[in-house]
C-alpha cells in the first residue's frame, strides 16, 4: 500500500512544489505560478501528499462530467518514480465519479508510455487527428 493522502485543493506550499515539478519536465517548463493557480481553478486536481505534507504526485482532469474528460499532467516526484505511485494516481483518477461515469476519457502521452496507460483501457483512436493551436 502506498502511504499518501489524496487532496483536491492544493495549499500554497503544494502549488510551489507543483511548480518545481513542472520545471523538471520538458513538457511543462516555463509555466508560471500565476498560470498554475489559474489552471487549478479550471480543473479537478488530484494532489498526492506524502510525509511532511510534501507533494509526491499530481494529475488533473478537465471535462463535462458526462461525455468527455481529459486527463492532464500525470507526474510523480523524481524520487518516487518506479514505486508504483503512478499506477496509484491513475487508479484514483479513473475511480473518481467525475471520471468513472464519463463516456470518453482521453489523455496524451509519449509512445513509450502507451503500455502503461493501456492498463486502464486507453488505446490510440483510429481516424482521429490531434490538432493544436499555440497561443500566448
Amino acid at each position: 500500500m502506498i502511504d499518501v493522502a489524496l487532496v483536491h485543493e492544493l495549499s500554497p506550499a503544494h502549488v510551489g512544489q507543483l511548480h518545481a515539478f513542472y520545471e523538471d519536465v520538458w513538457w511543462a517548463k516555463g509555466r508560471t505560478r500565476e498560470g498554475i493557480e489559474a489552471m487549478l481553478r479550471g480543473c479537478l486536481p488530484f494532489a498526492f501528499v506524502g510525509e511532511d505534507d510534501r507533494l509526491v504526485a499530481f494529475a488533473r482532469v478537465v471535462g463535462d462530467g458526462v461525455y468527455k474528460a481529459t486527463i492532464f499532467d500525470v507526474i510523480v516526484a523524481p524520487d518516487q518514480r518506479g514505486t508504483g505511485l503512478g499506477q496509484y494516481v491513475m487508479d484514483a483518477v479513473m475511480a473518481h465519479p467525475a471520471v468513472a461515469a464519463v463516456r470518453h476519457v482521453e489523455l496524451q502521452c509519449k509512445p513509450e508510455l502507451d503500455d502503461f496507460y493501456r492498463r486502464w483501457g486507453f488505446a490510440p483512436v483510429e481516424g482521429i487527428l490531434y490538432l493544436r493551436r499555440s497561443g500566448t
